[in-house]
């Protein structure tokens, strides 16, 4: 049995003797299905094409990887490496033994933390080779393609990992859908890890927030003034998205700035 993986969203289901008749990640609104319909692969597979992760010191304890070339979503990975645990943020589908060596090298993972249904990707391979913890909100539980040991099913709306790392739910895109909050990063001011949660736009400096990316469902005003609150409880200075979108400094009001925006969009406050 092989475990396949969705080639349009890339995350990975359970071994079985046949690929699934369909990914129910991507037949929910907030993804899609080719009009050419679905296609699946296998890691065996990807190992044998033109693949491989690039590796980028984005600062001082703080990795990203991307797959080149691009596959499924294309969203970065990060590699955490806090004094008290190493975690990965987010997930990539592709794992080959270069980035199991890399890794092993820069001294493992301990825990998977995942923003959302998304980025699952290959999560139940990466967590079993670096022997590591998967963290994922309760209320995302259903979304889950491939269980395992692994998976720790946290609730409420924080979880401390260190005392300088901390998950929370701000729900938004997913109704579990976390961000990852570094208090030690960018020299101490705080580093806000998002994946698509909180969206780095093309204007610098702004974000945006949706319900569906690729098929532009916007978030209710009312979930963006949620988001907004909580966050406005985190401490950060920097922000990272899942595709490799940064705002190095001056985030928090930057989230705050693009909150209000949205909101007095939908409210039709616009000067157009």
């Amino acid at each position: 049995m092989q475990a396949y993986i969705c080639q349009t969203c890339g995350v990975q289901y359970s071994p079985s003797n046949l690929p699934p008749e369909q990914c129910f990640i991507c037949e929910d609104e907030r993804q899609y299905v080719p009009a050419d319909g679905q296609k699946w692969t296998t890691l065996t597979k990807m190992e044998q094409g033109k693949f491989h992760n690039n590796w980028e010191i984005e600062e001082e304890h703080l990795f990203s990887i991307r797959t080149v070339p691009q596959f499924a979503i294309g969203q970065t990975a990060y590699l955490l490496q806090d004094e008290e645990i190493n975690i990965l943020w987010d997930c990539l589908t592709y794992l080959d033994e270069q980035t199991k060596q890399t890794i092993v090298e820069s001294g493992g993972i301990d825990a998977i933390v995942l923003s959302h249904p998304h980025y699952y990707s290959t999560q139940v391979e990466w967590a079993e080779t670096f022997d590591a913890v998967i963290y994922i909100h309760e209320d995302d539980r259903k979304w889950v393609t491939r269980m395992s040991e692994a998976i720790e099913f946290w609730s409420g709306e924080v979880l401390e990992l260190s005392n300088t790392v901390s998950i929370h739910r701000l729900g938004g895109h997913f109704q579990g859908g976390a961000v990852l909050n570094w208090t030690k990063g960018s020299q101490g001011k705080g580093v806000l890890l998002t994946g698509d949660i909180i969206q780095v736009v093309a204007d610098p400096g702004w974000v945006s927030f949706m319900y569906s990316y690729p098929n532009l469902i916007p978030l209710p005003a009312t979930k963006v003034a949620r988001i907004a609150e909580k966050a406005g409880k985190l401490s950060f200075d920097r922000l990272y998205n899942a595709f490799h979108g940064i705002i190095d400094n001056g985030a928090y009001d930057s989230v705050q700035r693009s909150a209000h925006r949205y909101i007095n969009a939908l409210e039709d406050g616009l000067n157009s």
